[in-house]
């Protein structure tokens, strides 16, 4: 009986002792996971020598440097003959469309009457008024003067016989009013031939021939434009209007260019204005000529920063050279501008490099454990980072952590890739 009793009393001291024993495992295991040093799995690389440079990717549209639009006079106008075809090389002078001119033609004579008829008017204003006018109003200015020379040797006759008796006072002053209103006849005649017209008849009149000039002018442009003829050499692209069809007052009948030189408009995003200037190269690229680049140069850089869709930009231009004419007018184009360019660069990928406190820094492989380095960057694009001082060419460095610890300065690691 008491041997049972003993037993019974044994088999949780047993039970006790055996979870102490884990506790001391774990806790020794731990202390042994701890006390090691970690050690986590990298990515590496070394260094390339490669030509990277530093760009701004936008894009725009080809217009023509030196470009010609023609379109349609006042009015409906018939089309009577196009003597060229889109993509004609053209001369200077060359005769290219032609409209039917004939009310062209009327109206300009039209206007050129009204423009004689304006000047014959104030003609007659500035001269004090017709030849008719003008005899006729003589006429009677000669008849006054010689009235008034009549009363006032009548006035001088009657003087006399009055200081000697023989005229009476009333005789006298019937000499004195005939005088007077002889003088006035000849005043009133002489102030309408010298005003003859007012100073707001003459306004109105030099306003007439103003508007008449003006009219003959305009029609003598429509009848000029109803031959439309290549101002310079170079490359019709453009005919909207077909024989015999009818335009409207500024409708576009026809475009030309010099297509051997040309510009891309395009815009550049805000944070970026300020790293442009004038005279940076460009690469041009066409999807429709994949493999073609066109160089080009910024002659243009903003002068103000605008609002477009959602987006804040400055507009830019690039000229280029298009010998071949295989860039067209008016097309979407890729346009990158080069910022700096370096040739044989060492570069590295952007994401072996971190920063801090704004400083660069690398981790180096020595050994299989990281080494720190504080590096100094140059040119950078989307993909690579040249590195101008503190890496070898030949040195291996770490590019990411594959496990959940990153990289730090001293950390063991094992290389997954190379």
């Amino acid at each position: 009986m008491a041997n049972n009793n003993h037993n019974a009393s044994a088999a949780p001291n047993r039970k006790w002792i055996f979870i102490a024993a884990v506790l001391v495992l774990v806790v020794l295991l731990s202390a042994f996971l701890s006390l090691r040093p970690r050690r986590i799995r990298i990515t590496v690389a070394q260094p390339q020598k490669q030509n990277i440079s530093s760009t701004i990717t936008t894009n725009g549209r080809v217009e023509p440097t030196r470009s010609f639009t023609a379109y349609a006079p006042a009015g409906q106008s018939l089309v009577k003959r196009i003597l060229v075809a889109e993509g004609d090389q053209v001369k200077a002078g060359q005769l290219l469309l032609q409209l039917d001119d004939s009310s062209m033609r009327q109206q300009a004579a039209s206007a050129l009457a009204r423009v004689r008829t304006a000047e014959a008017n104030l003609a007659v204003i500035k001269s004090g008024g017709s030849q008719e006018e003008l005899i006729g109003r003589r006429a009677d200015i000669v008849k006054a003067q010689t009235e008034q020379q009549a009363a006032q040797r009548n006035l001088e006759s009657f003087q006399r016989l009055h200081q000697r008796g023989a005229a009476s006072d009333a005789e006298l002053q019937a000499a004195r009013d005939r005088l007077a209103q002889a003088n006035a006849s000849l005043n009133a005649l002489n102030q309408r031939n010298s005003a003859r017209y007012f100073d707001e008849d003459r306004a109105r009149f030099q306003a007439d021939l103003a508007d008449a000039r003006a009219a003959y002018v305009n029609a003598q442009e429509a009848l000029k434009n109803a031959n439309v003829v290549a101002p310079f050499a170079g490359t019709v692209y453009y005919i909207p209007v077909r024989t015999g069809s009818y335009v409207g007052a500024t409708e576009v009948m026809l475009q030309m260019a010099d297509l051997s030189q040309m510009q891309v408009r395009a815009f550049v995003d805000e944070p970026e204005v300020g790293r442009l200037q004038r005279g940076l190269p460009a690469k041009i690229t066409w999807d429709a000529a994949p493999g073609r680049v066109w160089n080009a140069t910024l002659v243009s850089v903003p002068a103000t920063i605008v609002s477009r869709g959602s987006r804040m930009v400055g507009e830019i231009i690039c000229r280029l050279s298009n010998d071949d004419r295989k860039l067209l007018p008016n097309v979407n184009v890729g346009v990158n501008i080069i910022l700096a360019e370096h040739p044989n660069a060492l570069t590295v990928p952007r994401e072996a490099i971190r920063e801090e406190e704004g400083k660069k820094f690398i981790y180096i492989l020595d050994g299989n454990h990281l080494k720190r380095r504080e590096i100094r960057t140059g040119v950078s694009n989307l993909t690579r980072i040249e590195v101008v001082e503190g890496l070898q060419p030949n040195e291996t460095f770490g590019v990411a952590s594959l496990s959940p610890s990153p990289m730090s300065d001293g950390l063991s690691v094992k290389i997954e890739e190379q």
